[in-house]
């Protein structure tokens, strides 16, 4: 009987052992050291893992933001793939969710900062990385942009003039007329009219003469709204830049056909073209049309 006990209370003994023992067994996570490695540990309760993975940062690689070579206060950015941009002339704010671009301060001790201007959603844009002549679009001049719409390429073509310029942005529509006003809030340089481009009498008092006049208006008779607009506001010798959307003007030819109408009427109405260039990749059956508006003959020196 004693024998039998003493087993009995051993045997109990050695499950409790057990048991505590497996109760007491755990599992240890090591620290990351720098790439994050994982360590597993066996013991008591208490766990010595050691990573040792390796990780490589790497930070924002550098954007070189630099003059266009052909249009001034216009900006190439150079990175993975190179875009076109405009000094913001509102820091901090996007108008359409373009990427800004910051650089380091320079001479001055101030950072400037960048939009990004995409060629998919400015035909302007698409023109220039086209390869246009030039688009007399100047820091200091004055512009009238026909066709505004709700100001995307409007609020670049005012980053371009800077403070100095003015950029008189007609726009048809009253919806679209609505955003421009509001983004013209921050930008003193635009001069938004909610008219009807077709009626340039109605907002002749708010515009005076201009430089240059770029069109994006697509309908049957630009040609036509070009010359109306060119005869109230544009100088002598001043530029225009028409972008023609062929089958907006007829659908049933081809579009050199209807680029090369749209170009003997303008020479009929003293818009004399220079420069012709299609706008694909980025717009299909679109050209952009260059010229100046009744040249002067210049006399030889």
């Amino acid at each position: 009987v004693y024998k039998r006990q003493s087993t009995q209370s051993t045997w109990e003994f050695d499950t409790v052992i057990l048991f505590f023992v497996f109760l007491m067994k755990g599992k240890g996570k090591g620290g990351r050291s720098d790439g994050g490695g994982k360590g597993k540990g066996k013991g008591a309760g208490k766990g010595k893992g050691k990573g040792k993975g390796k990780g490589k940062g790497k930070g924002k690689k550098q954007v070189i933001v630099e003059p266009h070579q052909v249009h001034p206060g216009i900006f190439v950015a150079r990175g993975t793939e190179d875009t076109l941009a405009t000094l913001n002339m509102v820091q901090g704010i996007s108008v359409y969710g373009e990427k800004r671009i910051t650089t380091e301060k320079d001479e001055k001790d101030e950072k400037k900062e960048y939009r990004v201007w995409n060629p998919y959603r400015s035909k302007l844009a698409a023109a220039i990385v086209g390869g246009v002549d030039d688009c007399h679009i100047k820091p200091g001049s004055k512009v009238l942009y026909l066709g505004a719409a709700s100001g995307t390429t409007v609020s670049h073509v005012s980053d371009i003039l800077g403070p100095t310029g003015t950029v008189y942005a007609v726009e048809f529509s009253h919806r679209s007329g609505r955003d421009l006003v509001e983004m013209s809030k921050r930008r003193p340089n635009i001069v938004p009219i909610v008219a009807d481009a077709r009626n340039p009498k109605s907002y002749r008092m708010l515009v005076s003469m201009v430089d240059s006049i770029f069109m994006d208006v697509a309908q049957p008779d630009q040609s036509r709204i070009l010359a109306l607009n060119a005869k109230h506001f544009l100088k002598t010798d001043g530029h225009f830049m028409i972008s023609i959307k062929a089958p907006c003007i007829d659908s049933t030819v081809e579009s050199s056909v209807v680029f090369a109408s749209e170009v003997e009427k303008m020479k009929q109405e003293l818009l004399k073209p220079k420069e012709q260039i299609t706008l694909e990749p980025f717009e299909r059956d679109h050209a952009v049309v260059v010229g100046v508006y009744r040249p002067t003959k210049k006399k030889k020196a």
